[in-house]
Protein backbone atom coordinates (compact mmCIF):
# COMPACT_ATOMS: atom_id res chain seq x y z
CA UNK A 1 0.00 0.00 0.00
CA UNK A 2 1.71 3.32 -1.13
CA UNK A 3 1.55 5.91 1.60
CA UNK A 4 0.74 10.04 1.87
CA UNK A 5 3.99 11.05 0.60
CA UNK A 6 3.91 8.25 -2.50
CA UNK A 7 0.18 9.47 -3.37
CA UNK A 8 1.79 12.92 -3.62
CA UNK A 9 4.47 12.19 -5.69
CA UNK A 10 2.66 10.40 -7.65
CA UNK A 11 -0.04 13.06 -8.21
CA UNK A 12 2.98 15.52 -8.99
CA UNK A 13 4.04 13.24 -11.50
CA UNK A 14 0.76 12.72 -13.40
CA UNK A 15 0.31 16.68 -12.99
CA UNK A 16 3.66 17.66 -14.62
CA UNK A 17 2.00 18.08 -18.31
CA UNK A 18 0.24 21.17 -16.61
CA UNK A 19 3.71 23.62 -17.37
CA UNK A 20 3.01 22.85 -20.83
CA UNK A 21 -0.29 23.53 -20.82
CA UNK A 22 -0.95 26.74 -19.11
CA UNK A 23 0.42 29.81 -17.68
CA UNK A 24 2.68 29.60 -13.99
CA UNK A 25 -0.54 30.36 -11.85
CA UNK A 26 -3.02 28.18 -13.93
CA UNK A 27 -0.28 25.55 -14.22
CA UNK A 28 -0.02 25.86 -9.96
CA UNK A 29 -3.88 25.43 -9.34
CA UNK A 30 -3.64 23.24 -11.68
CA UNK A 31 -0.96 20.74 -9.55
CA UNK A 32 -2.52 21.61 -6.28
CA UNK A 33 -5.72 20.57 -7.36
CA UNK A 34 -3.96 17.40 -8.63
CA UNK A 35 -2.23 17.23 -5.09
CA UNK A 36 -5.34 17.36 -3.29
CA UNK A 37 -7.38 14.78 -5.19
CA UNK A 38 -4.35 12.17 -5.08
CA UNK A 39 -5.33 11.56 -1.61
CA UNK A 40 -8.86 11.45 -2.68
CA UNK A 41 -9.57 7.38 -2.90
CA UNK A 42 -8.54 7.18 0.50
CA UNK A 43 -11.71 8.77 1.79
CA UNK A 44 -12.76 5.01 2.27
CA UNK A 45 -10.51 5.35 5.27
CA UNK A 46 -12.91 7.62 7.28
CA UNK A 47 -15.76 6.11 5.35
CA UNK A 48 -15.31 2.89 7.16
CA UNK A 49 -15.91 4.06 10.70
CA UNK A 50 -19.32 5.56 9.34
CA UNK A 51 -20.31 2.38 7.25
CA UNK A 52 -18.20 -0.64 8.32
CA UNK A 53 -20.52 -3.03 6.75
CA UNK A 54 -20.99 -1.39 3.29
CA UNK A 55 -17.25 0.51 2.98
CA UNK A 56 -13.78 -1.19 2.76
CA UNK A 57 -10.53 0.05 1.81
CA UNK A 58 -9.58 -0.30 -2.44
CA UNK A 59 -13.34 -0.51 -2.35
CA UNK A 60 -16.10 1.72 -4.48
CA UNK A 61 -13.93 5.00 -3.50
CA UNK A 62 -10.17 2.90 -5.62
CA UNK A 63 -12.82 2.71 -8.81
CA UNK A 64 -12.67 4.63 -12.33
CA UNK A 65 -16.71 5.00 -11.57
CA UNK A 66 -16.03 6.71 -8.18
CA UNK A 67 -13.58 9.27 -9.20
CA UNK A 68 -14.86 10.60 -12.09
CA UNK A 69 -18.09 11.45 -10.43
CA UNK A 70 -16.16 12.92 -7.73
CA UNK A 71 -13.95 15.29 -10.14
CA UNK A 72 -17.24 16.92 -11.56
CA UNK A 73 -18.65 16.83 -8.31
CA UNK A 74 -15.49 18.44 -7.37
CA UNK A 75 -15.20 20.54 -10.68
CA UNK A 76 -18.65 21.72 -10.48
CA UNK A 77 -18.52 23.01 -6.68
CA UNK A 78 -14.93 25.18 -7.46
CA UNK A 79 -16.68 26.57 -10.84
CA UNK A 80 -19.68 27.74 -8.69
CA UNK A 81 -18.20 29.10 -5.91
CA UNK A 82 -15.39 30.84 -7.80
CA UNK A 83 -16.04 30.96 -11.65
CA UNK A 84 -16.35 35.27 -11.39
CA UNK A 85 -13.12 35.69 -9.67
CA UNK A 86 -10.90 32.80 -11.09
CA UNK A 87 -9.88 35.62 -14.18
CA UNK A 88 -8.77 38.31 -11.60
CA UNK A 89 -6.64 35.75 -9.71
CA UNK A 90 -4.20 34.31 -12.59
CA UNK A 91 -4.97 36.81 -14.96
CA UNK A 92 -6.11 35.25 -17.57
CA UNK A 93 -9.23 35.69 -19.89
CA UNK A 94 -9.84 31.76 -20.46
CA UNK A 95 -11.40 31.12 -17.68
CA UNK A 96 -15.28 31.61 -17.38
CA UNK A 97 -17.10 29.06 -15.38
CA UNK A 98 -17.64 26.26 -17.99
CA UNK A 99 -13.59 26.83 -18.42
CA UNK A 100 -13.01 26.57 -14.58
CA UNK A 101 -15.24 23.24 -14.68
CA UNK A 102 -13.23 21.47 -17.17
CA UNK A 103 -9.63 22.52 -15.63
CA UNK A 104 -10.69 22.08 -12.07
CA UNK A 105 -12.50 18.32 -12.85
CA UNK A 106 -9.46 17.43 -15.00
CA UNK A 107 -7.02 18.52 -12.48
CA UNK A 108 -9.29 16.38 -9.91
CA UNK A 109 -9.31 13.36 -11.95
CA UNK A 110 -5.81 13.41 -13.13
CA UNK A 111 -4.75 13.46 -9.28
CA UNK A 112 -7.30 10.69 -8.42
CA UNK A 113 -6.14 8.37 -11.27
CA UNK A 114 -2.42 8.53 -10.23
CA UNK A 115 -3.77 7.50 -6.85
CA UNK A 116 -5.39 4.15 -9.03
CA UNK A 117 -2.65 3.74 -10.70
CA UNK A 118 -0.06 3.91 -7.41
CA UNK A 119 -2.33 1.53 -5.30
CA UNK A 120 -2.46 -0.94 -8.74
CA UNK A 121 1.76 -1.10 -8.74
CA UNK A 122 1.81 -1.75 -4.72
CA UNK A 123 2.87 -5.09 -3.04
CA UNK A 124 -1.08 -6.96 -3.61
CA UNK A 125 0.07 -9.65 -0.73
CA UNK A 126 0.37 -6.47 1.41
CA UNK A 127 -3.39 -4.74 0.78
CA UNK A 128 -6.33 -5.73 -0.71
CA UNK A 129 -5.77 -5.45 -4.70
CA UNK A 130 -8.02 -2.82 -6.13
CA UNK A 131 -10.63 -3.22 -9.03
CA UNK A 132 -10.76 -0.30 -10.91
CA UNK A 133 -13.04 -0.97 -13.51
CA UNK A 134 -15.59 -1.60 -11.40
CA UNK A 135 -18.40 -2.55 -12.00
CA UNK A 136 -17.68 -3.06 -15.76
CA UNK A 137 -15.07 -5.19 -15.31
CA UNK A 138 -14.73 -6.85 -11.93
CA UNK A 139 -11.31 -8.32 -11.36
CA UNK A 140 -8.52 -7.03 -9.35
CA UNK A 141 -6.00 -5.27 -11.19
CA UNK A 142 -2.29 -4.94 -9.62
CA UNK A 143 1.39 -5.75 -10.10
CA UNK A 144 3.64 -6.55 -7.29
CA UNK A 145 6.20 -3.41 -8.60
CA UNK A 146 7.88 -1.96 -5.63
CA UNK A 147 7.17 -2.39 -1.99
CA UNK A 148 5.78 1.75 -1.48
CA UNK A 149 5.84 1.69 2.39
CA UNK A 150 9.35 1.96 2.42
CA UNK A 151 10.53 5.53 3.43
CA UNK A 152 13.53 5.93 1.55
CA UNK A 153 11.42 5.05 -1.73
CA UNK A 154 8.54 7.74 -0.88
CA UNK A 155 11.13 10.50 0.20
CA UNK A 156 12.75 10.10 -2.45
CA UNK A 157 10.38 9.77 -4.63
CA UNK A 158 9.03 12.87 -3.79
CA UNK A 159 11.89 14.52 -3.42
CA UNK A 160 12.46 13.99 -7.18
CA UNK A 161 8.68 15.22 -8.21
CA UNK A 162 9.44 18.67 -6.18
CA UNK A 163 12.87 19.00 -7.88
CA UNK A 164 11.38 18.49 -11.55
CA UNK A 165 8.43 20.40 -10.75
CA UNK A 166 11.05 23.46 -10.04
CA UNK A 167 13.32 22.74 -12.64
CA UNK A 168 9.88 23.05 -15.34
CA UNK A 169 8.32 26.17 -13.54
CA UNK A 170 11.79 28.09 -13.72
CA UNK A 171 12.18 26.85 -17.07
CA UNK A 172 8.71 27.81 -18.65
CA UNK A 173 7.74 30.60 -16.67
CA UNK A 174 8.84 34.27 -18.26
CA UNK A 175 11.59 35.71 -16.81
CA UNK A 176 9.95 39.21 -15.81
CA UNK A 177 7.44 37.28 -14.08
CA UNK A 178 9.05 35.02 -12.41
CA UNK A 179 9.13 36.19 -8.88
CA UNK A 180 5.63 37.47 -8.61
CA UNK A 181 3.20 35.57 -6.76
CA UNK A 182 0.16 38.25 -6.73
CA UNK A 183 -0.72 39.83 -10.11
CA UNK A 184 0.59 43.30 -10.12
Amino acid sequence: MVDIMGHIAFGLLFSLPAWFLWDDRASVGFIALAVVASLLPDIDLWLVKLFPAQIHHHGITHTVLFVTVASLVGGAILAGLFGRRIDDWIESERFDTYSLFVFSSVAFLTGSLSHLVADMLSAPDIATPIEPFWPFFDKPWSLDLLWYNAMWINAGFISVMVVLHLVLAYLTTPVDHRYRLLPK
